[in-house]
């Protein structure tokens, strides 16, 4: 089943990843709509989770896909009075009651299809209005999940596989782990931390644009091995990454025979 497009046509997932288990090194938390990173917040990595939706500017009819972190239901009622919608998983200990339990058809992974409201003390004021609960059963691992969502228009099972989606974006983080590893950092102000995890950053994108508008099947991991190979020949960008005229140890076996050619 395709996904219904929002209002906005946006889907933007919500992940945040500590550099590193030190909680005072920096933590980045990166929304991506579609497959542009559309917004960036880099910060102590003592902040949680869910107080960095404090630092994003909703989007009316876009969709924001989060993990439990972000479960705060004061900052998701934020979202909803601005327009967008949410999609996050339900914590073991959620207080709340079903209104009105919906017809599933769609599939056998889909248990509940509910409208429920908030009972706990301090979430029934921070968010009054109705919420969405679906249950469904993983097929691979047998596991039931809950999700919580703002949205009553999607299909059941497309809230789930919007929450799945997450699992396609932590791709992006594992390649940014291993590729764009910040060993160590050059200076201590704050300045120089956020820029320099910036300019990592920004050669993701480049490298992704310059694959996409080329068409080309090398991985990133390749494109960036093989332009740090480039980095200050005069040669099309197109012809250096182009696997049938680029060979890396011949280039560097010309390069050598060059430098010795008196």
């Amino acid at each position: 089943m395709p996904f219904p497009k929002p209002a906005s046509g946006m889907v933007n997932i919500m992940i945040a990843i500590n550099g590193t288990s030190d909680r005072d090194r920096p933590e980045w938390m990166i929304a991506i709509n579609g497959i542009r990173t559309s917004f960036i917040h880099i910060s102590n990595g003592k902040l949680h989770d869910g107080h960095a939706l404090d630092f994003l500017i909703p989007e009316a009819g876009a969709v924001y896909v989060m993990d439990r972190g972000y479960l705060d239901f004061a900052r998701l009622h934020t979202l909803h009075r601005a327009g967008a919608f949410f999609v996050t998983r339900a914590k073991s200990n959620l207080d709340a009651h079903r209104i009105y339990s919906a017809t599933v058809e769609c599939c056998d992974t889909i248990m509940c299809d509910q409208t429920i409201a908030l009972d706990g003390s301090v979430s029934s004021l921070t968010y009054p209005d109705h919420l969405r609960r679906i249950r469904m059963k993983d097929p691979a691992s047998g596991k039931s999940l809950i999700f919580l969502s703002n949205n009553f228009d999607f299909p059941a099972e497309t809230i789930c596989r919007l929450y799945k989606s997450r699992w396609h974006v932590e791709l992006f983080f594992k390649w940014i782990k291993q590729h764009l590893r910040i060993k160590r950092f050059f200076g201590t102000s704050e300045n120089a931390v956020k820029t320099q995890i910036w300019i990592a950053i920004s050669v993701y994108v480049l490298v992704a644009i310059v694959k996409k508008r080329l068409k080309l099947d090398a991985s990133l991991y390749t494109i960036l091995q093989i332009l740090s190979l480039t980095l200050f020949e005069k040669i099309p960008i197109k012809q250096a990454l182009d696997p049938k005229e680029y060979s890396p140890a011949h280039q560097y076996e010309n390069n050598l025979l060059n430098s010795l050619d008196f």
